[in-house]
Formats: structure tokens, sequence, C-alpha cells
């Protein structure tokens, strides 16, 4: 079984990135239940604006794109900012939206028989509001989304040090991830042994 991580933060490699460790706990837990995990930087991948799976020369989409069509789990991380999700994963929802028009084989979208989760991180409020935009979409495109497949962690309400800085809450978000884990492995189990059938006509 294979898995993707997007991680959405603003900063470039390699630079530490917060939502990048707390990603790793969930991809941590996946590889010890034999899950190869591949993970992207968004903001290193020149990934260009658009709705299409290949916006021409010079973009980075095609290469994830690729690579989601190769795992049976993905995970898009992302920082918080003022209430939202990032701009990176803002336009990795937005690049995904061509999938919607993608089909297998059994002319079922190609999202279908995956299963995804969330991971958010930030030191302000907000990571429930940013978890429901990012799971709804994911949901929209055709990924099945498990009960409790997402993490977060934030020092709200109000700014503070960052995950990276400090130890506080840390045991319940890693608990959670592992947890966030141990569900994406499970549905994706279950789909492989009995799989969506494509949509009525």
């Amino acid at each position: 079984m294979r898995a993707v991580v997007i991680n959405c933060t603003l900063k470039p490699s390699p630079e530490p990135s917060n939502t990048d460790a707390l990603a790793e706990v969930v991809a941590g837990e996946l590889r010890g239940r034999g899950v190869t995990v591949e993970t992207y930087r968004a903001v290193d991948e020149n990934i260009l604006p658009g709705v299409e799976t290949d916006m021409g020369q010079g973009d980075g989409w095609p290469r994830v794109h690729r690579s989601l069509l190769g795992a049976e789990i993905l995970i898009v991380a992302t920082p918080t900012w003022v209430g939202h999700p990032s701009s990176l994963a803002q336009r990795v929802i937005e690049r995904m939206d061509a999938m919607l028009s993608e089909t297998d084989d059994d002319e079922r979208p190609v999202a279908y028989n995956r299963v995804a989760g969330v991971v958010v991180t930030g030191n302000e409020d907000g990571a429930h509001h940013v978890i429901s935009e990012i799971a709804g979409a994911l949901g929209d495109i055709g990924y099945t989304i498990p009960g409790q497949a997402w993490t977060y962690w934030h020092l709200g309400p109000g700014a503070g040090p960052d995950y990276l800085d400090s130890e506080q809450g840390r045991e319940w978000s890693h608990k959670t991830g592992r947890a966030m884990a141990s569900n994406l492995y499970a549905v994706a189990k279950a789909l492989a042994a009995r799989p969506i059938p494509a949509p009525p006509q």
C-alpha cells in the first residue's frame, strides 16, 4: 500500500516546517503498518495555477498527480493562515479538480477507492474550519474520508509559539495522528477488498 503526503507549508526546503513535523507522526504510523509514504512540499514543486492535470511547460503538478494515482492514501497537510488553509493548499485542491473528469478502466472517477485525511498546524485557532474545507473538497473529488481522519495542533486563541517550539498539546496531537493513520489504513484495506462501483448512468 502507498500513501502520498502533500505538505502545503509556505516554507521552501530545507527550512524547518511545523506542518511537516506533525504530518510525519502520521506518516511514521503508516510506515509502521507497511505503507510506503512519499512526501511532497508543494512550494518546491512549481505547481502552476489552473484546473487541468497538466498546465504545460514547467508545471510541477503532473508528477504529483501520477503519485496520487499510484497511492491508496492521501494526506493534505497545511498551516492555518487567518483561519483558512494556506494558498498552496487551495492551489492543490484546484489542480485536483481535474480528477473529477478522469476515470479508471471501470469508468469510476480516479479518486474512488482511495482515502484521504488532513493535518493542520498553526499558532492560531481555526483548525476545524480548515479540516472541514479540505475534507469537504476531497470528498467532492471522490476520495473517501474515514471518521476521525485528521489531526491538528494550535495554541489558540491568539498568536504564540509554533509546534516545533512548544511541547504544549503535542501528546494529544500525536495520539490523534496515530488514530488518523489507523483509520486511513483500515478503510483503505476495506475498499481494496470491496471497491466502490462506478456511479449509475
